[in-house]
């Protein structure tokens, strides 16, 4: 995803647990960000939630990227935070629709 997004003309950082990639949002204060639901430490739910009560994380579109696409996994996103939720592998036009949908900005994810 990373890679994908990289060659769309994003500025990218990837974090590989929920506490770094909350670090992350607070330092480069991204306009996107994609969280899978199932890290390891935290998972993508803790992470939204402390994310969204950063001010960093207020502004930015909270993108869940995850196997897990049962109506209840949605339902969670939606309490935890969550502006969407993709059920991977995700559909490029639909990560083009949500890049448009944040305009120039969206370039930092």
């Amino acid at each position: 995803m990373a890679m994908l997004l990289d060659v769309m003309g994003c500025d990218v950082r990837t974090a590989y647990s929920g506490a770094v990639g909350i670090s992350l949002v607070s330092a480069f204060q991204p306009r996107i960000v994609f969280l899978d639901l199932g890290m390891p430490e935290m998972n993508g739910y803790e992470a939204a939630r402390l994310i969204r009560n950063a001010p960093a994380g207020q502004q930015a579109q909270l993108i869940a990227l995850s196997g897990w696409g049962q109506e209840l996994d949605k339902k969670r996103t939606r309490e935890a935070g969550f502006d969407r939720h993709l059920v991977k592998p995700a559909d490029i036009e639909i990560l083009e629709e949500i890049l448009a949908a944040c305009g120039d900005e969206s370039q930092q994810i």
